[in-house]
């Protein structure tokens, strides 16, 4: 069975009635996400009837959209104005195979076509972050259901000051867990006239690091730095993205050059669809797609976990070293390492007092109850997350259990009454 409301109304009446009797909604967007986090509880909640750009405004780089509104449509509009979403969300459903493999545990995944509710409940964000920031510094406004079948506003369609709690910020990245999404508006920016690609090749991760660090500290405008370690008889490289217009992108790819030649020599790519491909490929870590290789075993990599892992660039070869083994990839100039794992080790206990966090985003069943998907939180921030999900979801209805086994714990009287 599954709910499909066709207005903001229809879905509030049926939050509504899911809070008076207690039953859990699972809100499902495209489904391309449908792995990541632990299992949700309850009733399907699909969106697909909140769909549709209701608003583009090209001149103001302002546009508003449903909640299920595939990812590609938006992307599509915009790319007839030459505009872009700022935080270039990355895609997941490669991650998960197709229904029923070992890492595909939920009934959707592989093929399924993301959404933008999707894409803001998960934070999704790609390589310009480094440049243009996350998803939801490019989110402006926000329109959602709460667990009691509230309808809340927060934002507009215009940047500015807000007063009491920034909805906007707090909405973004919570996998659904205090509302259901409806409504979002995000500031845009234009599409850059040309880019290009600057490789240096063979470098060792520590060099790499410190190559992606001097490319960031420069006047440059680096809008990509990520690194892709040797293995498999493939070469390491180190990959750095110019943005811009075609004779800056020129000047500023020069000056690159020069500027860490002490790394070794780069080779420079502008070709429009080789450079799209790239990063696109590093952008949603393609190697790690299910089922895309076979270990020396004979099994298959879809049964391997893949983490995300937050840390500071200059930690990753700490990282690195302490996951000896692990398949790795580097975004962010380091801050961001991909590692897909055996299902046996437990990351967040190898990375011990590394500062930063590791998200489980595929594993076997097995290893996602014993690890867990999200880094335990402190006690305090604990506490706070209680008191939100006590505040807009009382009842612990919408997507339950997808955190984990901290989402049901009941907040503490103390902290109910500092939150308000």
């Amino acid at each position: 069975m599954s709910l499909t409301p066709d207005s903001t109304e229809a879905l509030a009446d049926i939050v509504r009635d899911a809070a008076a009797s207690g039953d859990a909604l699972a809100i499902r967007g495209g489904g391309s996400r449908s792995g990541f986090g632990h299992p949700v509880e309850g009733t399907a909640l699909a969106l697909q009837g909140l769909s549709g750009i209701t608003l583009y405004e090209p001149g103001a780089l302002t546009l508003v959209a449903r909640a299920g509104t595939p990812l590609a449509e938006i992307e599509a509009a915009l790319a007839e104005e030459s505009q872009l979403l700022p935080f270039e969300p990355l895609q997941l459903a490669h991650l998960y195979g197709p229904p029923g493999s070992p890492g595909s545990p939920r009934p959707h995944g592989h093929g399924a076509a993301s959404t933008i509710g999707g894409v803001v409940a998960t934070n999704a964000s790609g390589p310009r972050r480094i440049q243009s920031g996350a998803c939801r510094d490019s989110l402006i406004g926000v329109e959602f259901v709460d667990g009691r079948g509230r309808i809340v506003k927060n934002g507009g369609r215009v940047m500015k000051n807000v007063t009491g709690y920034d909805l906007v910020k707090l909405m973004c990245g919570t996998h659904g867990t205090l509302g259901v999404l409806t409504d979002l508006s995000f500031k845009l920016l234009p599409a850059p006239e040309h880019a290009a690609t600057l490789t240096l090749p063979d470098l060792p991760i520590g060099r790499a690091i410190a190559a992606m660090s001097a490319a960031l500290g420069s006047p440059f405008n680096v809008s990509g730095a990520a690194h892709v370690p040797g293995g498999s008889g493939q070469h390491p490289g180190t990959h750095l993205r110019i943005e811009g217009l075609l004779r800056s992108v020129d000047y500023r790819a020069g000056e690159l050059v020069r500027l860490l030649g002490k790394f070794g020599s780069a080779v420079v790519d502008d070709d429009p669809a080789s450079v799209a491909s790239t990063w696109r490929t590093l952008r949603d870590v393609r190697a790690f797609d299910a089922g895309n290789s076979v270990r020396s075993d004979g099994g298959n990599d879809e049964a391997r976990c893949v983490w995300r892992i937050s840390v500071k660039p200059t930690d990753g070869v700490q990282v690195a070293h302490r996951l000896e083994g692990s398949e790795l990839r580097f975004d962010w100039g380091g801050g961001l390492v991909w590692a897909r794992t055996s299902d046996r080790l437990d990351v967040r206990t190898a990375l011990a007092g590394i500062g930063g966090h590791a998200t489980l985003l595929r594993a076997p069943a097995e290893a996602l109850e014993r690890f867990g998907a999200f880094e335990p939180e402190p006690g305090v921030l604990a506490a706070l997350s209680s008191g939100l999900r006590e505040r807009f979801d009382p009842s612990g209805i919408l997507n339950r259990g997808r955190l984990g086994s901290a989402a049901g714990r009941p907040v503490d009287d103390r902290v109910a009454a500092a939150i308000g």
